[in-house]
């Protein structure tokens, strides 16, 4: 089913704004958009929720979700609520599925102040993609950031290693030669994006 609507997710220590001109893009196509701000470091599940819900109502919905939100979104299908029932699609950006690596070192290394409540999402070790929503992981191999020095010979964009983005029951896993950020901001990504919100399943 093709969605009328879709709700967009920032990352870590980000907003709503770094996700202005992708949801410019998104609105050009048709769609109703949300580009939903939340505080990453304190994020108050019960409001970011209830104006997911809000948002949705009973239309054909999908999550684009760059980093942090993919967990976020993950984290809202998991409560269920009756709106949620109308997601038909997840599209992920360089969501660490399996849990952030990066995060993990941070707490280990008593850094857990610049992370804050946000490990409740960032240390999930999920293995499976359980939802009837389809999942399709977007990850970046241009290594540009911290992970090439925490963990060397690692394949990732970055600050994500791609093992972080594969879940078991994901729709499809698509790699594009692009680091953690600027996938956001990538027309191949765009294009990839609107194929899959356009397809009827």
């Amino acid at each position: 089913m093709k969605v009328k609507q879709v709700i967009v997710l920032h990352g870590l220590y980000m907003s709503g704004f770094v996700m202005r001109p992708l949801c410019s893009r998104l609105k050009s196509s048709g769609v109703k958009v949300l580009n939903l701000t939340y505080n990453t470091l304190t994020p108050n599940r019960d409001a970011i929720f209830a104006q997911i819900d809000e948002f949705i109502g009973d239309q054909p919905s999908a999550f684009v979700c760059h980093s942090m939100g993919g967990l976020v979104a993950r984290a809202y299908l998991e409560a269920n609520s009756p709106a949620s029932q109308h997601v038909e699609k997840v599209i992920t950006l360089g969501t660490p599925h399996k849990g952030s690596h990066i995060a993990q070192k941070m707490q280990q290394k008593g850094f857990e102040s610049f992370l804050k409540n946000s490990v409740e999402f960032l240390l999930s070790k999920n293995g499976n993609w359980p939802f009837k929503a389809k999942l399709y992981s977007i990850a970046g191999d241009l290594p540009i950031g911290l992970m090439p020095l925490i963990v060397k010979g690692s394949c990732s964009d970055g600050t994500v290693l791609l093992d972080e983005t594969k879940l078991k029951g994901m729709a499809e896993h698509k790699v594009f030669h692009l680091s953690h950020t600027s996938m956001i901001y990538s027309r191949q990504v765009l294009y990839y994006i609107l194929e899959r919100l356009n397809e009827d399943d």
